[in-house]
C-alpha cells in the first residue's frame, strides 16, 4: 500500500469516527430535544388559551328561556366579554342567574372559541297567590316568582293568610298538580290555612276538604267520582278510603 494509500484509508476513518460520535452524541440529546419542544409546545398552548387575545368571550348565547328576554339574562349573567374565554368563573355566572326568581335551573358552559353558552328552565306556573302587592305565580314547589297584574283565568288562586309558611304553599302545589284537567278546570280557588288544612273551592260554588298533599293522586281519583253524584255540596276526600259528601 502507498502512502497515499495510507492517508485516504486513515482520513476515511477519522470521518467515519466523527460521524459514529456526533450520532452518538445526537441519540443522548434526542429525549432533550423532544422534551424542550414539548415544553415549548405546551407553553405556546397555554398561552394562547390564557393570555392572548385570540380565544377571548365574543358571545353570550342563551337558550330555553320562553317568558324572559335574552337581554335580561345577559344583564343579570355579566359576563365579562373580552376576557379569555378559559379564564370566565362559570360558577360565579351561574349563582348570578339562579337568582332570577323565575329561573328554576341554569347550566353554564364554554364553547370555544368565542360563546359562553346560558341554558335555563324557567319554572311553570300551577297557580297564583295575592300578596298584597299584586298577584305572583306559584311553581309546584311552592316557589313564588313572576307578577300579574290581573289574575290568569286558567289559574287557581291560593288563598293564605300573609304569614302562612311556604311549605303550605308546596303542600298546596302538589294538590293543584295532582288533579286531572277537567277537574283542574273547575278549581276557582285552594283555601290554604296549613300544610294539612287545605280546601277546594270550585266554580259551581262546591267545596272539597282535601287535607295535604299526601295520597294526593288517590284522592283526585275519589274526587272524580264523587264530583257526580248530585246535591253533594261538600266533599270530603282527607282520608281517600273513607269520603264523605252532603
Amino acid at each position: 500500500m502507498t502512502a497515499t494509500d495510507q492517508e485516504q484509508t486513515v482520513t476515511v476513518a477519522g470521518r467515519d469516527f466523527r460521524r459514529r460520535r456526533w450520532a452518538g452524541r445526537l441519540r443522548r440529546l434526542r429525549p432533550f430535544l423532544y422534551a424542550a419542544l414539548l415544553l415549548g409546545l405546551v407553553g405556546g398552548a397555554v398561552w394562547l388559551v390564557l393570555f392572548s387575545s385570540v380565544v377571548t368571550v365574543r358571545e353570550v348565547s342563551v337558550q330555553g328561556n320562553q317568558t324572559m328576554t335574552a337581554v335580561r339574562v345577559r344583564a343579570v349573567a355579566k359576563v365579562p366579554i373580552g376576557r379569555q374565554l378559559a379564564r370566565v368563573d362559570l360558577a360565579a355566572i351561574h349563582a348570578r342567574v339562579e337568582t332570577i326568581p323565575s329561573v328554576k335551573s341554569v347550566s353554564v358552559s364554554r364553547q370555544w372559541p368565542h360563546t359562553v353558552a346560558i341554558s335555563i328552565t324557567e319554572r311553570t306556573p300551577v297557580a297564583v297567590v295575592d300578596r298584597g302587592g299584586g298577584m305572583q305565580a306559584v311553581d309546584e314547589d311552592g316557589v313564588l316568582f313572576g307578577r300579574y297584574p290581573h289574575r290568569p283565568g286558567d289559574l287557581p288562586l291560593l288563598q293564605t293568610a300573609p304569614d302562612v309558611k311556604s311549605e303550605a304553599l308546596a303542600e298546596a302545589a302538589h294538590v293543584v298538580t295532582s288533579l286531572r284537567s277537567d277537574i283542574a278546570s273547575q278549581v276557582d280557588r285552594v283555601d290554604v290555612q296549613s300544610v294539612d288544612q287545605i280546601r277546594l273551592l270550585l266554580s259551581d260554588g262546591r267545596t272539597v276538604l282535601w287535607g295535604s298533599a299526601e295520597d294526593s293522586s288517590e284522592k283526585a281519583a275519589v274526587l272524580a267520582v264523587l264530583l257526580h253524584q248530585d246535591g253533594a255540596r261538600e266533599i270530603d276526600v282527607s282520608v281517600p278510603g273513607r269520603p264523605t259528601t252532603r
